[in-house]
């Protein structure tokens, strides 16, 4: 590593260990130069925190606020939940956490009925497993999963997060929508109900063995974060300490001890804090490879958010070096070298840098070889170099080491594999997805938040809400719906477009940006004229009841739940039956 200050207390003890040479006139020349720009950039910085950013907050304050009642006003219809006694379809809604909850609540409010089915006992999906000390990354205007919520702070804690979830569970009356402890294992069409997309039908849907009915389109709402990943370290069983998963710290005792954290993302970085906050004698975190880290300014964020392109850009080097001259500062070289800003989902944080300045924290770029008794034995490498590359291997005692390396990517295989086909030429496997989010051969399979890999945007009650309503109106329009050649050919034209993205990770549908997820909704409803009497139904959900009467989508509906029963009675094996 660079001697420059702020890395750790222990840099000059590795440079001593690598022997010191005589520092040439060029070297002392760029150190002072060096030295200059941190200056600068420190007090520019200073300048912007002390005089420009305080009422710049204030007002963002304000306007949040007054942004809160607005949405609730637009978005919200004042009656609550409108459940029709014969509702327009019934949609199964795979996850209760946030975007599960706030899809049903969206479906509810204009007429369907939903059922929910959750693995855990309760609602919160990834907050649930999360430490109670976890807060949003981002801003919470940011995170308004539903129109209805109202945040108490810009960065809300795990439980306000689940406090809000469960008001808007609550408000909606799905209680008894919900099935607790309930894995889906299978998703199958009904063979006799469904029809041909490529006709203007679509399938209709047995969740597990049948017994909660048929239902007209289904909402895969797991996230991208399942159950904690834990990898197996050479050495781990020795360990004379406590290994740890970083979601397992509300309880762990780190005072005083040393810990090594092996990870350096979000939950690497949150669980260093946590060890900082619990008062850790001494804290290392091991990054295999550098990663964005980005201030939590609401206004930069969204900015980042904007841009329309989704990839990596010939400019995009001017957001980089804002953030490498006004953010990291003197440690201008933990930034990436190789790896663009718009080419995964960068960290947000503020204090994680400073920790570091002050010495509270070593990070340490690296391979981890193997866990001992002692600790861990870490082969440290320069700037730049890729991993497994040659470093110089240091021994890192521990008392507690904590596996940061976030979620397992929860599984889709309980879905026909006929919805995402794939061969040598083409893939519509997530993220390959039409509007990201639909199945390319049935567009009553959606995905909202389950498809994507990495991005720059928000869990905004905008395209939760938009996107449940997109489904809602291929149901309720025939006219609307798309067909799989042209979900597939939106697809094709979109990796077309980005296929020349800098970076082997922001091509295609890989990587997108908030603003790039909005152009795509307006071409949705334009390249089809037949969808732009629906547009103030599917950005503001104005029109609880629809405009004209429309036959219920499902047969079975006709007749009343009745049908259903008997329906499903006769699709059970003759074993079952009473």
């Amino acid at each position: 590593m660079a001697d420059s200050p702020g890395y750790s207390s222990e840099d000059t003890a590795v440079d001593s260990r690598k022997g010191s040479q005589p520092s040439s006139p060029t070297r002392r020349a760029r150190k002072q130069a060096t030295q200059q720009s941190f200056l600068l950039a420190t007090r520019a910085y200073d300048l912007l925190e002390c005089i420009v950013y305080p009422p710049l907050a204030f007002v963002l304050s304000c306007f949040n606020s007054v942004y809160q009642h607005i949405v609730r006003l637009l978005f919200v219809s004042p009656g609550g939940p409108h459940i029709n006694p014969i509702p327009h379809g019934r949609i199964a809604i795979i996850g209760a956490g946030v975007s599960g909850i706030s899809t049903a609540a969206h479906c509810v409010d204009h007429g369907f009925k939903v059922t929910i089915f959750e693995a855990e006992e309760g609602v919160g999906g990834v907050w649930a497993r999360e430490n109670s000390t976890s807060q949003l990354q981002l801003n919470s205007i940011l995170y308004r999963f539903h129109p209805s919520i109202e945040w108490s702070r810009a960065f809300p804690k795990r439980d306000e997060i689940i406090e809000q979830t469960k008001r808007v569970w609550e408000k909606y009356e799905l209680q008894k929508q919900t099935r607790f402890s309930y894995r889906v294992t299978k998703v199958q069409r009904d063979p006799d109900l469904s029809t041909d997309p490529r006709e203007g039908g679509h399938g209709r849907w047995i969740v597990n063995d049948g017994k909660e009915g048929i239902f007209d389109a289904v909402v895969c709402a797991i996230g991208t974060c399942g159950a904690p990943k834990m990898i197996e370290i050479e050495g781990q069983d020795d360990f004379a300490g406590q290994v740890l998963h970083s979601s397992q710290l509300d309880k762990a005792d780190l005072k005083g001890k040393r810990v090594v954290i092996i990870g350096s993302g979000a939950s690497g970085v949150e669980a260093a804090e946590l060890a900082v906050s619990k008062g850790a004698k001494k804290i290392d975190v091991l990054a295999r490879s550098d990663k964005w880290i980005i201030p939590r300014n609401s206004i930069f964020d969204i900015m980042l958010s904007l841009q329309p392109f989704g990839r990596e850009m010939p400019l995009s080097f001017i957001p980089e070096w804002i953030i490498r001259k006004f953010h990291y500062r003197d440690l201008e070289d933990l930034s990436p070298v190789k790896k663009g800003l718009f080419e995964g989902t960068p960290i947000v944080n503020d204090e994680f840098l400073q920790h570091i300045r002050q010495g509270k924290i070593a990070y340490k770029r690296g391979d981890t070889k193997k866990i001992t008794r002692q600790g861990v034995l870490f082969n440290e490498r320069e700037r730049g170099t890729k991993s497994g590359e040659d470093g110089e291997e240091t021994m890192l005692s521990a008392d507690v080491i904590i596996i940061a390396t976030g979620y397992k990517r929860p599984s889709i295989d309980f879905l026909p594999k006929d919805l995402f086909p794939k061969d040598k030429d083409r893939d519509y496997h997530p993220p390959s997805l039409y509007l990201q989010n639909f199945s390319t051969e049935d567009w009553s399979v959606l995905m909202t938040n389950a498809s994507y890999q990495d991005g720059l945007g928000t869990v905004g009650n905008w395209h939760i809400g938009i996107y449940a309503r997109i489904l809602l109106v291929f149901l309720l329009d025939e006219s609307t719906r798309p067909q799989p050649a042209a979900m597939k050919t939106w697809v094709d034209v979109v990796n077309w477009i980005k296929k020349g993205a800098w970076g082997e990770n922001s091509a295609g549908l890989a990587f997108f940006t908030y603003a790039e997820l909005i152009i795509y909704l307006f071409i949705f409803h334009f390249f089809n004229l037949r969808r732009l009497p629906w547009l103030p139904f599917v950005l503001f959900g104005w029109g609880v009841r629809p405009g004209r009467p429309y036959s219920v989508t499902v047969d079975a509906f006709k007749h009343g739940e009745e049908k259903v029963s008997a329906a499903v009675h006769q699709l059970r094996p003759s074993s079952h039956r009473a």
